[in-house]
Formats: C-alpha cells, structure tokens, sequence
C-alpha cells in the first residue's frame, strides 16, 4: 500500500486535508463509488496518527468483508479514491483562487443572460485581483481577461458605443510583454546551462515596447534581468535589476522571487568566473536577502547546490559569523542522505579560511562523501591542509590517492582534466624552489595560460 500513488499523495495532505477530503469523498456528486470513501476512512487511521498503512490484504478485507483476495478489485477501489482526492485538489485550488472563481461565473451568467448575475460576479473578482498583492505577468493577464470579459458583459449595452478600448488594448500589450521577457530570461538561463539553441521570435521586435510599459513593475524587472544575460559588460542593467528585487519583493510571489534571484545570482556568478570580481559582493548581498526571506526554501527544503554556493559566497568576501549561521541552521534543510557530509565540509572550509587547519582536517574525516563531486572537492580542500602544514609526505601519498580516484570515475567530463591538471601543478610546485625566481615566474605563466584547471586562484597565491 505505502508504495501506491493514492497513498503517496495522502502522505503530503495535512490532517486538516484529510477530514476536508473526507467530506468531499462522502459527496455523490464527485464520487460515485462507495468503496473510495470506505477506503479513505481505513487509510485516515494511520495517516493521522503518521504511521505505516496496513497490508493490501487487510485493506480489502475491511472495504469486502472475508472474500477471496482479489487485488484488480482492491486495485479499482484504490484507482476511484486517487480521481476523487485528484477532484477535491483541483476544486479546492480553484476555488481559493477568488478572481478564477468569480471570472468563470461572470461568464457562465452571461452566456445565460443573467446580466446582473454576471456584472456582480465580475466585480467581485475584480476587487479579489486589485486585493491581490502580487504584479507579476499572471497578474497583468488576469487583469486583461477581466477588462475583456467586461466588454462583452457591456456589447448589449447601449453605451457601448462610448466605450474607450484603448485601456484593454494597453492591458494586452502588458500582459504579453512581460510574459515574454519573464520568458526569455528562462530560456536564456537554459540556452546557458544545457547549451541548447532558442528561438525567441518575435522578442527582439518588441524589446523597444518595454521602455514604453517600464513604469510596471512586471515588465522593467524581467527587461532589465533581460539586458543583464544578454548584455553583462553593461553592468547597469543588472543594478537596476537587482535594485528592483529589492524594490518590488512584495510584488511577486515567493516561488517566483526564488527564481528571480537565482537569475541574478546565476549572472554574478558567470561575471565571476570570467575574472571579473566587482560583483562578488551583489552575490553575497543576493544569497544574504535571500536567505533572510526564505526564498531559496521549496516546502521547506533547501537544494544542496545553494547550500554550498552561498557558504563558498559568504566565504569569499569573509562573512564568516553569516556562513557559520547559515550552514548550522540549513542543515536540517538539506535531504537527510546530504546532510552531515555538507555540514562537515562546509564547516571543514570555513575553519580553513579562518586559518583553523586542524580543525578542518577533523571535519573532514567525520562524514563519508559518497558523491563523486563532493568527495573530490572534500580531497581537494585535504590536499591544500596538507600543503600549509607542508607535509610532504603526506601530500604525495594524497596527490596519489586523488589520481587514483579520478582514474577510477569513468563519467566526469571536463572536471577529470580539471582536476588532474590541478595534481600536476601542485607537484611542479613542490619542485619548484621558492627562490626560483624564474622558474616560478615561468609556473605561474603555465597556470594562467592552462584551458582547464582547478583552484588556479590558490595555485597562483602559492607561487
């Protein structure tokens, strides 16, 4: 039973949800079949109290009483159960969406002739969207609907003939332009993870209307993140941008915050990894505000990349009292199988940066990092201990060990030569005298002209 779809999804429902599903269940109208709600009743008991639900053959003979097992039957009752929770989430969204509700009433009075009907209907879910706080694109599109839907309330009408259109026609443009850009700035953000060519049609056409709509909030936020991706040397653009997250943080909803600032976030870092620094802190201030806002969490977990993105962040501009908070009180974010090898490593660098190498050493060995990525990185950070400590010895034997584990990950891309490049420097390091003026001179050219290389800004402070 634990493994079906019905009784993963009841697994999400609060107990709240399961006596609301309840009544929606015992309802004839949405569903027809007695042995759902009987159901819903046996799997309640456990789910309220939060423990395992019984084997299939105790459910079915609760719902049939002492028959023959027959799984297809049980199977059915189970399928009927899933529709109708399907039903109950799909009515209850709609009908907290109080501008949905009252549109699609305003029109089903129409088509009925109930003028009255429709007009009050429409102007209730025109006070729910102007009480609405969020002006985002789906806003600007609800809005057009509703402008729309009354002009065809009023086509009957005989003022209709007085009727300025020109507002549903701004409204229009509005709701179009800023769903492009948001968009465009998406497909950008895919065109550069996965290197995947897009089409953006009619957008470059239209970019000159958005100076014109800019006083929305909805079209200058997704303009200017817009011209930030596309034009990074210009760095006003992204000001602007990141002014208006600042500026404009109530106006949009926290899923779509969240995207916004990783937009943001993901430009620092491309400017960072291009050399230039001069947007290493608006990254820091990002993940700060961010944080504090609780946008990076989704149903209350945190992904293991921004949980080590942030720390390395707050790292590199020597916020270590915010790094320390931050890996401690997001650890019971993380998924449980991530969360002491993060903790560990995270808290291993920062004491390395704040000079603490023997307490890094012993982080670093209490978790077991069973992700290739992480592992390396954990050995890496191992390697630059041992190098500071000047244990030579050790050293070798570990720049062994991390050619050896590289050899043996046959599927690691361009990080293989990364990292490998990163063990031959540290060994012509090692060879190479401090007083060798012109042999270091001639290491440190090697580094910066290498394509491919691993912690080249800490192999270059050693040189």
């Amino acid at each position: 039973m634990e493994q079906s779809k019905i009784a993963q999804l009841l697994r999400t429902f609060s107990k709240e949800s399961l006596r609301e599903l309840a009544k929606f269940a015992a309802t004839p109208y949405f569903n027809q079949r007695a042995e759902a709600a009987i159901l819903l009743r046996v799997m309640r008991k456990p789910l309220l109290k939060d423990k395992p639900l019984p084997s299939k053959a105790a459910v079915f003979e609760e719902l049939f009483g002492p028959q023959t097992f027959d799984d297809h039957r049980l199977r059915m009752a189970m399928s009927a159960l899933l529709q109708t929770t399907e039903k109950y989430l799909a009515t209850k969204d709609f009908l907290e969406d109080k501008p949905a509700f009252h549109f699609r009433l305003s029109r089903i009075m129409r088509e009925r002739n109930l003028a009255n009907a429709a007009n009050s209907a429409l102007k209730s879910g025109a006070d729910a969207l102007e009480q609405r706080e969020w002006r985002n694109p789906e806003h600007h599109y609800d809005l057009y609907k509703f402008q729309e839907e009354n002009y065809r309330a009023s086509q009957h009408l005989p003022e209709v003939e007085t009727l300025d259109l020109q507002p549903l026609s701004d409204q229009l443009d509005v709701a179009f332009l800023s769903r492009k850009l948001w968009q465009a700035c998406f497909l950008l953000a895919h065109q550069a993870r996965y290197n995947a060519p897009c089409d953006f049609g009619l957008l470059h056409q239209i970019l000159p209307l958005a100076e014109k709509y800019s006083h929305h909030p909805a079209v200058s936020i997704y303009y200017n993140c817009y011209r930030s991706l596309t034009q990074p040397e210009e760095g006003h653009h992204f000001q602007a941008f990141k002014s208006q997250l600042l500026e404009y943080n109530d106006l949009f909803p926290p899923e779509e915050l969240q995207d916004l600032y990783i937009l943001a976030i993901n430009f620092c870092t491309r400017r960072y990894n291009e050399g230039d620094l001069r947007f290493l802190q608006d990254q820091f201030d990002l993940y700060k505000i961010g944080f504090d806002k609780q946008y990076f969490l989704s149903e209350g977990g945190l992904s293991r990349f921004t949980y080590l993105n942030a720390a390395t962040i707050g790292m590199k501009v020597r916020e270590y009292v915010w790094v320390e908070a931050l890996i401690s009180d997001y650890k019971q974010h993380l998924k449980l199988p991530y969360q002491e090898s993060l903790f560990s490593f995270n808290m291993a660098r920062l004491e390395y940066q704040k000079g603490n190498l023997g307490a890094a050493l012993l982080l670093l060995q209490r978790a077991e990092y069973k992700e290739t990525m992480l592992a390396l990185a954990a050995k890496t950070l191992q390697m630059k201990i041992y190098y500071a400590l000047e244990e030579h010895d050790l050293l070798d034997s570990h720049l062994q060990a991390i050619t050896a584990f590289i050899r043996r990950k046959k599927i690691m891309g361009y990080h293989r030569d990364n990292y490998l490049n990163l063990v031959q420097f540290v060994h012509k390091l090692l060879d190479t005298s401090a007083s060798d003026r012109k042999g270091r001179q001639a290491l440190r050219a090697t580094i910066e002209g290498a394509k491919v290389l691993a912690e080249r800004e800490w192999l270059l402070e050693e040189v």
